[in-house]
């Protein structure tokens, strides 16, 4: 015979390890530290078998048939060998706990908590509402998104979102990029990043993921006076030192043409085919000195004429800043938020004429507002459920026209109260259900009601 007994156990070895684990193969369960992985264990027996071949390889005369078998049993363990090592490499790791960091959401910062390689992530949001007066209930998936990273090294991060809206690209819905960025980490005081960057202004435009706010919407004030989701080309530099962290950046300016009466989120130039005539700085500050608590502000300045013409023919400058303050207290279940934004338009009234709006349709020269926000966890002494059920409050207060030029009237529909009272129940930290209400009434003592119904997810 070619095969000796002890050459027929080596090979039933070898089949008996593949038929045992190539099952084992397919899954990819979380690691467990306590226990021994499928690959570790594979890698045990074949490590047993080798040693083996080399003990008989030993006795084995050569050149002889014999030798010959055993050099195709020797390559048959190489081989095995080879899937073990792909086992090992495709292993699903321990899911990291999801936390913001760097100005980003809890999942848009994985790639920073990422070995290396692709890091993915994503959330979506989805909401119907019933408000009175409309012609039609709505029912929308409002956004899918899709986090990919790239950790080239412990230095240098590759960071973007991919943004779905409406589930369509049609009926008002587009695909975009919602950020796309490179950071060169230095140190922790000092890093640097450069792209489509988020402007680092309020809470929501950074941190908008559904399972990071409470409503089914966004705080309006966060859409017409800081006008998110915000996201502008820049360069600039970040870093955190003790309890305070920054941001700060230069980008391209907004383009005034877009400017609203209800507001200057329509100047936004997204980072598509941006003008940068005229350039913009923008800058945050916060204070992380108590558990719990954060305590800052945010500043933008720049022109955003990008050569619109006057009336007469000169470039008009159209000197636009935004000043926000805010404040988060996190204690014992408890959920605090207050923010105050202003916003100021330079040039308004030539910008009017140049945009030839009507006379109560003006962009206005200042915009104001705050709101405040107060949440409770009826499960937070449960923490072993890790479950939430938050019922909250919002009160938000805000005029796009609170100062418009003096050859324009302000139009009272643009002062606005808004009264949001919800629950939201998260079953798991990566889900979110809502349910709120909201009545929202003008200068005019017009009143609109509105349910919200919503659900959102992240990974």
């Amino acid at each position: 015979m070619l095969v000796s007994s002890s050459h027929r156990l080596i090979l039933t070895g070898i089949l008996a390890v593949l038929i045992a684990h190539a099952p084992r193969s397919q899954a990819q369960t979380p690691a467990d530290p306590t226990t021994v992985s499928p690959a570790s264990h594979l890698q045990t027996q074949i490590d047993s078998l080798q040693a083996q071949m080399d003990q008989l390889r030993a006795q084995t005369p050569s050149p002889s048939p014999a030798s010959e078998q055993l050099d195709q049993i020797q390559a048959q363990i190489e081989t095995l060998a080879a899937e073990v090592e792909s086992l090992r490499l495709n292993q699903t790791q321990p899911i990291p706990e999801l936390s913001p960091e760097k100005g980003l959401a809890p999942a848009a910062a994985k790639v920073y908590k990422s070995p290396g390689g692709v890091s993915l992530g994503g959330y979506g949001e989805m909401i119907y509402s019933h408000e009175n007066g409309a012609a039609n209930d709505q029912f929308d998936f409002l956004r899918a998104i899709a986090y990919i990273g790239y950790k080239f090294n412990e230095s240098w991060v590759f960071n973007s979102e991919i943004e779905f809206e409406h589930a369509s690209t049609g009926e008002e819905g587009e695909a975009s990029v919602e950020f796309a960025y490179i950071d060169y980490l230095f140190r922790p005081e000092l890093n640097f990043r450069g792209g489509l960057l988020l402007m680092p202004m309020g809470f929501i435009n950074e941190q908008h993921e559904p399972t990071t706010f409470l409503g089914a919407r966004r705080p309006e004030i966060e859409r017409a006076i800081i006008p998110s989701t915000w996201r502008e080309n820049g360069v600039g530099i970040y870093g955190d030192h003790g309890p305070l962290q920054y941001r700060t950046y230069v980008v391209n300016g907004m383009d005034a043409s877009g400017f609203e009466p209800s507001g200057i989120r329509g100047g936004r130039q997204d980072g598509s085919k941006a003008k940068a005539e005229d350039l913009a700085w923008i800058g945050r500050l916060d204070w992380e000195g108590l558990p719990g608590l954060t305590i800052g502000g945010s500043a933008y300045y720049g022109n955003s004429g990008q050569d619109i013409e006057s009336d007469i023919g000169s470039d008009l400058e159209v000197e636009t800043g935004i000043v926000e303050g805010h404040l988060q207290y996190q204690w014992n279940g408890w959920e605090f938020r207050g923010l105050a934004a202003w916003a100021q338009v330079g040039d308004a009234e030539e910008l009017n004429h140049a945009l030839e709006l009507p006379e109560q349709e003006t962009v206005g020269e200042e915009m104001a507002g705050y709101y405040l926000q107060l949440g409770y966890d009826l499960l937070a002494s449960r923490s072993n459920l890790n479950q939430a059920l938050i019922p909250f409050l919002r009160w938000e207060d805000f005029n796009t026209q609170e100062e418009v030029p003096s050859a324009f009237s302000p139009d009272p529909a643009y002062d606005l109260e808004i009264l949001t009272l919800g629950l939201q129940y998260l079953p798991i930290p990566q889900l979110v259900l809502k349910a709120d209400y909201q009545n929202i009434s003008d200068a005019r003592d017009d009143t609109i009601d509105r349910v919200n119904l919503g659900v959102g997810y992240v990974f």
